[in-house]
């Protein structure tokens, strides 16, 4: 299958989106031009231009688009040409009201923004599948094609008729009998047995609270049934020339889409990504997502989108300050990027995003924008000359477990603690590695974990058997595992495990938890009553209503040794924990003794030093 190397052609790649739809054609010479200047290499084009591609239904107008590639490939700029199925044009919607999508509230949303689709709706899905095969037809051999964007940050749900008959078939499929399925749901509570298959329904406003085991298959639905009109459109271009690559762009940490499963089905994975530039931790958030999408793809990804300035969207839209943009692309290079892409590369004079940034912003090139655009089109190409960069992998001695099915479950609605976030929790367990310049992969909980020398397990939920047996090796094996509060928990039908928690895990961490504590003080959020099986008690509550119980826990098992944190602890208190942790297991910084604020990662030969206080970036050869 092709990788994101059929795409690069030996260069890292550089450019946005770009929407010429939306200007005239005595533009578009001039934005070749100002490209070619800034060194841009890639454009994507049509991620929104379904309109302007089939302006009736069945009739398409290609001309344009035929026009606009040829002048990108006469000025050496390769294409990502998107299939252009997020936002529909509104005759879609008009002659086919049934297309757009519905709340669990019954009232569906109107055509006249994005997204605004039902993935069921069968005359969505044909047109969707008709435009994706014209433009296959027409561009599959072109010569400016690099790859193919399909969609864009899928995440669109609906709850109306079409979609609850695709549920029933999704359950059918999953549980095979109604008896198996209300055994799942547990519907002997609250008198909520269905007799027949037709009583089923999709998650609907409900007079009080509604089924959780329903709620958490309509999420895993919800993901399988994206992915499916996104494998459609895959599979459509595909036929048409099987050697240019196919992806889709993922934003951030995002729970409706269950990124391990999407990226089994892309030939690399693409992320969009909009840190706030007036948020302290905006560099560590931002570490963090590109460690996950390396991770989810396993080799190298692409920067899809980030703004070169401003991001609308914002309550208060303050632009990137001089350098951090370039400083936030050579972060996504050091961990593992192959390109750094924008949105978008001419600003929008109209429209919901007329104020969002671009590489030309609408002061012009003689801007300070467009200059930094410039300059980084140059870092760039020359660091496509650096040995060793281009391709290679990011090496890391330590996993943080993400799993979808836990992060539903722990946020469903009436759990012990609503402000329990789960991506909270990484984020705290990733944090002090990260300022200890220690790299980070993120895993699946079923993986093989046993290139690690440090697993850390923040929350896991939900354990299944063969997760629990997985780990269970791993830490009989000589690895280290730190595991986190409200853990093992449920199955993964939400049914609670019996006789104390972790669950399947009691065992490896020597610990049996009684009761979760859940706490609305400004010490922590979360406390466990515990009891050590087995395991030493390293760290005991100070003050609160569990003054005095052990929290933290140390086992040995078999050859290795299994932490549990029965808390959300402290900062400082955590990183000291996981310190001594990584210290047992052997685990090291890229460089050790550097400023805070410097942010040291090696991939392949080369060591980045990435400082975010001052803003500026080393590149020099791994020892």
């Amino acid at each position: 299958m092709p990788g994101l190397g059929d795409a690069t052609r030996g260069r890292l790649l550089f450019g946005g989106d770009y929407s010429p739809e939306q200007w005239p054609p005595d533009v578009w010479e001039e934005d070749v031009r100002l490209m070619r200047e800034a060194g841009v290499n890639l454009a994507t084009v049509g991620v929104f231009a379904w309109a302007a591609l089939e302006p009736e239904p069945g009739r398409f107008d290609f001309g344009w688009l035929d026009t606009v590639l040829g002048l990108l490939h006469d000025g050496g700029i390769g294409v990502a040409l998107a299939t252009p199925t997020a936002s529909p044009p509104p005759w879609l919607g008009h002659r086919h009201p049934e297309t757009l999508p519905q709340g669990p509230d019954g009232v569906r949303r109107h055509y006249g923004s994005r997204n605004h689709y039902c993935a069921s709706a069968p005359p969505y899905r044909r047109a969707a599948l008709a435009v994706t095969e014209a433009l296959a037809a027409r561009y599959a051999h072109h010569p400016a094609l690099r790859l193919w964007h399909i969609g864009n940050e899928y995440g669109t749900t609906c709850h109306c008729g079409h979609c609850a008959e695709r549920f029933r078939g999704w359950l059918r499929a999953r549980y095979g009998t109604l008896d198996a399925l209300n055994a799942a749901w547990g519907t002997a509570v609250w008198s909520q047995r269905y007799s027949t298959w037709d009583e089923v329904t999709a998650p609907l406003t409900v007079q009080y609270i509604g089924n959780p085991t329903q709620d958490l298959d309509y999420q895993r639905f919800g993901s399988d049934l994206l992915l499916e009109c996104y494998t459609a459109e895959r599979d459509a271009v595909r036929a048409h020339n099987p050697a240019v690559p196919v992806t889709t762009n993922f934003m951030d940490l995002y729970r409706p889409v269950d990124g391990w499963r999407w990226a089994e089905e892309e030939d690399f994975v693409s992320l969009d990504t909009y840190p706030d530039p007036g948020d302290p931790g905006a560099a560590l958030r931002g570490a963090m997502s590109k460690d996950v999408m390396r991770s989810l793809g396993g080799g190298p990804w692409l920067l899809m989108e980030q703004s070169p300035g401003a991001a609308s969207w914002r309550p208060v839209s303050t632009p990137k300050r001089p350098g951090l943009n370039r400083l936030w692309s050579l972060q996504a290079l050091a961990r593992g990027a192959d390109g750094v892409l924008h949105f978008q590369w001419r600003a929008s004079r109209q429209g919901p995003e007329r104020a969002h940034g671009a590489l030309l912003p609408h002061a012009g090139p003689d801007s300070r924008v467009f200059r930094e655009a410039c300059a980084l089109g140059r870092t760039l190409a020359e660091l496509s000359e650096v040995d060793g960069l281009l391709g290679a992998p990011v090496a890391a001695d330590v996993a943080v477990l993400l799993d979808w099915e836990s992060w539903r479950a722990a946020e469903l609605p009436h759990q012990p603690h609503a402000g329990f976030g789960y991506v909270d929790r990484l984020t705290e367990y990733y944090e002090p590695l990260w300022r200890a310049n220690i790299t980070c992969d993120f895993a699946r909980p079923a993986a093989d974990l046993s290139r690690y020398k440090l697993v850390l397990a923040p929350n896991l939920y939900q354990v299944t058997p063969a997760v629990a047996a997985g780990l269970r090796s791993y830490v009989a094996g000589g690895g280290t595992l730190v595991l986190g509060p409200f853990s093992g928990v449920a199955d993964q039908d939400e049914r609670v495990h019996i006789g104390g928690w972790p669950g399947l895990l009691m065992d490896v961490v020597g610990v049996r938890v009684e009761e979760h504590w859940p706490q609305a003080s400004p010490g922590t959020i979360w406390q466990e009553w515990a009891e050590p099986r087995g395991a030493a008690v390293v760290e005991s509550a100070q003050g609160g209503p569990l003054d005095g119980r052990p929290m933290v826990f140390r086992h040995e098992y078999g050859a290795g040794i299994a932490w549990y944190v029965g808390t959300v602890p402290a900062p400082d208190a955590l990183a000291g924990l996981l310190a001594r942790a990584c210290a047992e297991a052997g685990v090291r910084p890229v460089l050790p003794d550097l400023p805070p604020g410097v942010e040291a990662v090696r991939r392949g030969g080369v060591v980045f030093l990435l400082d975010h206080d001052s803003g500026a970036c080393e590149i020099r050869p791994a020892a």
